[in-house]
This record gives C-alpha cells, structure tokens and sequence, in this order.
C-alpha cells in the first residue's frame, strides 16, 4: 500500500495549532514504519492552477499573506492529496499523510487547522482530467468537513457522508447503511480524522472500529465501484494513539 508522504510534513514551525504540533507526525510515522508493506511516495507541490480548482484567488492571496512558510506547507499537503487520489485511480490504495488538513477549507474562507481543501482539489483534478464521474466521500473526523460540503457538496455527482450517530454501535451501522444503499461510485475517498476515539477529543469510536470502518470501505469500493479508494490525514491529536488508530484504519482498507 502507498503512504503519499513528504519529509518537510514533519516541520511543526509552520502554524501554531494541534494539527501542527511537534510530534503528532512523528507519532504516526513510528507505527507504519513497523511494516513494510507500506511504501512511501514523496508528493508535489500543488500548482496554483490546481488550487484554483476549489478556491478563489482572493483566498489563496490571503494565505499567501500568512506567510511563506504555512503556504508552501498548504500547498505541499494539496499537491499530497492529489498524488494520494491519481495512485487511487491507478487502481492501488493510498493513504495521503499530510497536513495541514483540509476539511474545513472552502472557497473563500477556511478554519479548524485547514487552509486549502486538499479533498476537494484531489477530486475536482480527477474529474478535470476525465478520469472519474462521480464520487463517495466518507468524513470520520469528529467535526463535519464544511469545506468539503461547500466546494463539492453542490455538485450531483458527488455524497458526502459525514456520520452523526452519537453512540458507537449506531454510528458504525450508519456508515454500513448508507454503503449498502449507495449507487456505484468511480473512487471512494475518505477525510480520515482519528479525534472521534475513545481517548481523543470525541471519546466514541475504539482502535479496534477504526479497522472495521476501513475493512468496510474496502468492501464498499469493491462492491459497488472498481475498487478505487484513497484516505487523507484529517484531525486526530492524542499523539499517544493516534499511530495505532491511523495503522488499524490502514490495515482494514488496504
């Protein structure tokens, strides 16, 4: 399996906030790098171009103007998405380990740790090309993806899935529920944000569900598209656990 991953990901100077904390990266590094079947690809940058495809230019100016720092970091984690959805497409799952995040991100506004859409950019540069029609987006993070909902959210082609279950049991037979009454989708993409676990700021979900939702996802895109799936970094910030949660997804979506 293919983890879209670049070094400078590690730099924790480029914002203050938990997404960027020192550290978290690290602690997801130090679990895959337990199995060898994870293979790393270092990403691009996006092109300006590229970011045009989800935002607007007054935004992307204003993250500009954040600094240089925090704009090449957000440009280098888009350009991740969209190399973690063109592996997709080929046909291999791809875990896109990024960040900053992205979900929160949409055309002319972001918040939550986000700058761009890195989801949105990914699945608007597929379709551009002609690769793919349509798509499924599952959004596990604890906080619903706005960003994601208001760049895509409007398109036909595109569902969204942000579930809202309260309590464990149902929220996993939400997710199963609406796979099993989906249309065929031409790629399976997921914001994957581990703070809904038990020991992180949602306190819901366990390790172990984290493996289940991603064996489920893999059924899903099996089932009902060409196999095509692809999953980015979104939140998750107990650094404690946050390694074995994102392996435990991995190990059920590969």
């Amino acid at each position: 399996m293919k983890v879209i991953f670049h070094e400078n990901f590690k730099n924790s100077s480029y914002a203050s906030n938990p997404a960027a904390s020192e550290g978290r990266i690290e602690s997801i590094l130090e679990e895959l790098e337990k199995y060898p079947d994870f293979e790393f690809i270092e990403p691009e940058p996006a092109e300006i171009s590229e970011l045009k495809l989800a935002h607007s230019n007054s935004h992307i100016d204003k993250i500009k103007r954040r600094g240089k720092p925090l704009f090449e970091m957000a440009c280098l984690a888009a350009g991740g998405a969209i190399k973690t959805a063109e592996i997709a497409y080929r046909g291999e799952p791809a875990f896109g380990l990024i960040r900053p995040p992205g979900h929160h991100a949409s055309p002319n506004s972001a918040w939550g740790f986000c700058y761009f859409s890195n989801m949105a950019i990914a699945i608007k540069k597929l379709m551009e090309e002609g690769k793919i029609e349509n798509a499924f987006i599952l959004d596990f993070d604890l906080h619903t993806g706005d960003g994601n909902i208001n760049v895509l959210g409007n398109l036909p082609e595109v569902k969204i899935l942000n579930p809202e279950s309260e309590k464990r049991e149902d929220y996993l037979e939400e997710i199963s529920k609406n796979f099993e009454s989906s249309n065929k989708f031409d790629v399976v993409a997921v914001s994957a944000g581990f703070d809904e676990h038990v020991e992180d700021w949602g306190g819901k979900l366990t390790t172990s569900d984290y493996r289940e939702i991603g064996a489920m996802i893999k059924s899903f895109s099996s089932d009902k598209g060409e196999g095509r799936r692809f999953a980015l970094l979104e939140g998750g910030y107990n650094h404690k656990v946050l390694g074995k949660n994102v392996v435990s997804f991995l190990k059920g979506f590969e």
